[in-house]
């Protein structure tokens, strides 16, 4: 009965709720983080072998500010800075691993437009988020609105916001979980809960900008992940394979995750299906945990992969930020 109570708490968890988090009570400035590094599983320090990947290391990072974790997507640089964003429109940027890093941490809500100011702070519920090396302008993907928006370099400000009534036919509280932009300057959004009628993730191909009004409708794919997980992040790793990151929440293991490669068609066409091929499963006695960001840097040539978990701003999750090298 207490592993059921659980769990129902857990699936509670995974929706908006109220939080000390909320963008209204955090105020923009520095931000410490403590990292406390942890083995792959007991007795299994880095390097370690997982599935087809190598652990590099991981850490459970915690803080004293209150707006600090809850996070949902991720950027991460060679040098060891890290983008992370949570599910209520704050970013906070830290040092990982054992790069100097460039940028000092921070925390800071993201801009909001004029027009939206009188909205709820449960209303920026912030689940994907994507970037532009050449421009350095990022894209947000907002769940319960189902709209994206496009950010000026350092997210000066709002440059543009659109809702599709593509993505307004998946359900509100799992819409725009993962979203990518691929090297050729498309974007790929995946649903979360969106089904098409054959069972697979409803996918969004969009042509360019999908905050832009002058970009056309985007097509249809289908996304079919590791059996009985869902998506919650996805990375281009080059122009023919993305990376996805995938959830699961069972009575038996609680919180489980997979990290998975689609290859992706030269040429993607209406209705063609992204198959998952899953490279490592995270599951006890593994660090395990409600992984919901990933991101990709490149170390002596070989890509990483870094992914991080959403503690929900409860005592009895954590913030994991774990790093794996992909042969």
């Amino acid at each position: 009965m207490t592993r059921i109570l659980i769990v129902l708490a857990l699936a509670v968890l995974l929706l908006p709720a109220p939080h000390v988090g909320k963008p209204e009570s955090v105020r923009p400035g520095p931000l410490l983080v403590a990292a406390r590094a942890l083995p792959l599983s007991e007795g299994v320090p880095a390097p370690a072998r997982a599935g087809v990947l190598t652990y590099l290391g991981g850490w459970e990072l915690t803080s004293r500010d209150p707006g600090f974790g809850g996070v949902s997507s991720l950027l991460a640089s060679p040098d060891g800075d890290m983008l992370a964003l949570s599910d209520s429109g704050i970013l906070m940027g830290f040092h990982a691993g054992n790069g100097t890093g460039r940028r000092r941490p921070f925390i800071a809500p993201l801009p909001v437009r004029p027009q939206d100011r009188g909205l709820p702070w449960w209303a920026w519920d912030s689940e994907s988020l994507t970037h532009d090396p050449a421009t350095d302008r990022y894209w947000i993907g907002f769940e319960l609105q189902q709209m994206i928006c496009r950010y000026a370099p350092g997210f000066a400000r709002v440059e543009a916001c659109r809702t599709w009534p593509q993505i307004r036919a998946w359900p509100e509280t799992g819409s725009i979980e993962s979203l990518t932009r691929l090297p050729d300057g498309r974007f790929l959004a995946i649903a979360e809960m969106g089904m098409t009628a054959d069972g697979r993730h409803d996918s969004l191909l969009f042509a360019g900008d999908p905050a832009d009004p002058a970009t056309p409708d985007p097509i249809h794919l289908r996304y079919a992940p590791p059996q009985g997980y869902r998506p919650t992040d996805a990375v281009a790793l080059d122009a023919r394979h993305m990376l996805v990151l995938n959830r699961r929440l069972t009575l038996q293991e609680l919180f489980t995750a997979t990290i998975a490669i689609v290859a992706l068609p030269e040429r993607m066409e209406e209705g063609d299906l992204l198959q998952a091929r899953t490279l490592v499963r995270l599951a006890p006695p593994m660090l395990a945990d409600n992984f919901e960001g990933m991101a990709v840097t490149r170390e002596a040539g070989r890509p990483v992969i870094w992914i991080i978990s959403d503690d929900n701003h409860e005592f009895f999750q954590r913030t994991l930020l774990l790093k794996f090298a992909l042969p």
